[in-house]
């Protein structure tokens, strides 16, 4: 079963191929993905790799966790699952004033 691992700490100029490559090292990689900023286009330094099995993630993990590459120490360890998490109430405008405000 293929188990998704979290990359940390990667330098800004990583690319999801160059990620692939390098995880490559370790065994099969399904897919590699650096997570990227919607509104700028750049890399948050970090992303998820994607290994054929749960051992060549225990070998990717052992490989590459507090590896220098690219003069960053990589941070790489079994990815959570997402949570759920409260939505944040969306700006109303205004300046703290309401509409059911009596004056």
């Amino acid at each position: 079963m293929a188990q998704k691992l979290y990359v940390g700490n990667l330098a800004y100029t990583t690319t999801d191929d160059t990620l692939q490559t390098l995880f490559s090292e370790a065994g099969t990689v399904v897919s590699a993905s650096v997570i990227m900023d919607k509104m700028t286009g750049r890399s948050k330094g970090f992303g998820f790799v994607e290994m054929g099995s749960d051992e060549e993630a225990q070998k990717a993990i052992s490989m590459f966790d507090g590896k220098e590459v690219d003069g960053r120490t990589l941070r790489v360890n079994e990815a959570r699952p997402l949570e759920d998490r409260p939505r944040r109430p969306r700006f109303q405008g205004g300046f703290g004033g309401g509409r059911d405000r009596q004056f």
